[in-house]
């Protein structure tokens, strides 16, 4: 088993450092092992840094409030993992468990973001990769776990600016909301006719008038 410096320096994210770097890298490195299902953390916890695992395997997932669960990801040896958070400043966008007895690496966040100090310029590419990411995270979790109605609601809050007490319209073909939703212009169809129905909007035509927002909350 190579040492900690060099294991570090095989990986993508410090290739390019100089050894004495990666030698500072490691020494504010930790170590930590899991059993097989125990949890490395949780979906919306405070990030501690970046995860490489050392031996075993990692999966990644998002859970709905019924219990399902949608992998994301299985990290194996010198695979690294939550990086989003890392970048973007955000919470865990997931969770994570060990599939068998592992190890893992966690090179703190404070260390990742130093590498990019002298780089203004590269951090904020970096960072706005991050929150893209983020939100195709979620879109997973959308289409893993709302229903057409559910994800149509959410999509036009997300869409709509609706100020308080006055409405807001769009103006948005069936066809281009089952795109933005995943699912087909005939499902959309009835969606749009369940939002109608609850008194959250409005259809004419192919003007969409979102006549109560807390009832679109409700729903998506």
């Amino acid at each position: 088993m190579p040492s900690l410096a060099g294991f570090l320096g095989s990986l993508p994210y410090f290739k390019e450092e100089s050894p004495d770097e990666i030698e500072k890298i490691a020494v504010e490195t930790l170590e930590h092992s899991f059993s097989r299902g125990e949890v490395l953390f949780f979906e919306g916890e405070t990030c501690l840094g970046l995860y490489v695992v050392k031996s075993g395997s990692v999966r990644i997932f998002k859970s709905s409030p019924e219990g399902r669960e949608q992998v994301l990801l299985v990290a194996r040896q010198g695979e690294s993992f939550n990086d989003v958070p890392v970048f973007d400043g955000g919470p865990n966008p997931a969770s994570a468990s060990a599939m068998e007895t592992c190890s893992v690496y966690i090179v703190p966040k404070e260390t990742m973001l130093s590498l990019l100090a002298d780089s203004p310029s590269a951090q904020a590419i970096i960072e706005l990769f991050a929150r893209r990411l983020r939100h195709l995270s979620t879109i997973v979790e959308d289409l893993s776990f709302r229903s057409v109605v559910s994800r149509l609601a959410k999509m036009l809050l997300d869409t709509a600016t609706v100020e308080e007490g006055a409405s807001s319209e769009l103006h948005l073909t069936q066809e281009e909301m089952a795109t933005m939703v995943g699912s087909v212009r005939d499902v959309v169809g009835r969606a749009l006719r369940a939002l109608e129905r609850a008194g959250a909007i409005k259809t004419e035509g192919q003007r969409i008038v979102v006549i109560n927002a807390d009832k679109l909350r409700e729903m998506g």
